[in-house]
């Protein structure tokens, strides 16, 4: 099975992405249901990798919870550090979530993420940047060396923006006692921001591990009136959506999944239903002629990411 489940819709009622339908998440009691199914229908369906993260608002409470239900050596927990949650789950707060990259804050939320052992297998810098200093703070890294050593974890990274090869490029050479410290990249990829590929081979001969996220490309895939450049992609991935019997998400979470070879696909489904929808991208696969295609709906990552940033929290 190679998709994963991200846990960011099952632990914040709100999250940066295009929402086609009117939902309402203030009955906290009814959401956090809904998330512990999702979890078990995934788990259900043969989904053994989980992503979470303190900023996901309750994700990582939730998954903890979840775990205890279980008794399984296969499943797999990836978690973060390095983003506060911070609206309360308020639809309208100003700031949702806090960025801090210090020892302090690692050391902080690692305390609540250690519960998650020993299902834990991957801790990871939320949204490691050039500008944060964060790979060169040697304490931080030390620190990561030390619990990577102490708990067999993998230490890896998340990427964000214009420059996520440049960020993998540098964490490539951040080396602690002799040691590259990175195993693992968890990097945003879909068709229309495809810069992981540029140095998806090089991560691959080094044996680094691969996980996709934003497959979907927050909701942009869907058909949308706002998008009118995108009419010519929204017509095709219909067609490719009727031809293999399937809806639009699997067609993309299948082209990345074919695309970057042994990488694990996050699934963000935020409910029973989409999970079902994504998980039909193990029924069918796309020809050579079909990956083409969509890689030419490839759009510049400046322009990618300044799209992006107009969608809101909702």
């Amino acid at each position: 099975m190679q998709l994963g489940l991200g846990t960011a819709a099952l632990g914040r009622p709100q999250y940066i992405n295009v929402r086609l339908e009117e939902c309402d998440n203030s009955n906290l009691t009814e959401f956090r249901k809904q998330s512990f199914s999702v979890l078990e229908n995934a788990y259900n369906s043969g989904i053994r990798y989980f992503d979470t993260a303190p900023g996901y608002g309750l994700a990582e409470e939730l998954l903890l919870e979840w775990l205890q239900t279980k008794n399984d050596k296969t499943i797999e927990v990836a978690t973060k550090w390095g983003y506060t949650y911070t609206a309360n789950f308020d639809a309208n707060a100003k700031v949702h979530e806090v960025k801090e990259h210090s020892l302090s804050k690692l050391n902080e939320q690692w305390d609540f993420s250690k519960q998650l052992l020993p299902y834990l297998k991957v801790y990871q810098i939320h949204s490691a940047t050039l500008e944060t200093g964060v790979l060169e703070n040697k304490e931080v890294l030390k620190q990561l060396a030390f619990l990577k050593k102490e708990h067999n974890l993998k230490i890896g990274l998340t990427t964000t923006g214009t420059n996520q090869v440049e960020v993998i490029k540098k964490a490539l050479d951040v080396f602690v006692d002799g040691a590259p410290i990175f195993d693992l990249f968890q990097v945003t990829y879909n068709f229309l921001d495809q810069s992981l590929s540029d140095i998806s081979d090089e991560l691959i001969r080094k044996n680094k591990s691969i996980i996709i996220k934003e497959a979907l490309a927050n909701g942009r895939i869907f058909k949308n009136e706002k998008y009118p450049h995108y009419d010519k992609m929204y017509a095709i991935l219909e067609n490719l959506a009727k031809k293999h019997n399937v809806g639009v998400d699997a067609i993309s979470l299948k082209y990345c999944e074919q695309t970057i070879t042994n990488s694990i696909v996050l699934s963000g489904a935020s409910n029973s239903e989409q999970l079902k929808e994504n998980l039909k991208l193990n029924s069918f696969s796309l020809s050579n002629d079909e990956i083409e295609l969509l890689n030419s709906f490839k759009v510049a990552p400046e322009f990618y990411w300044s799209e992006r940033k107009k969608l809101e929290w909702n």
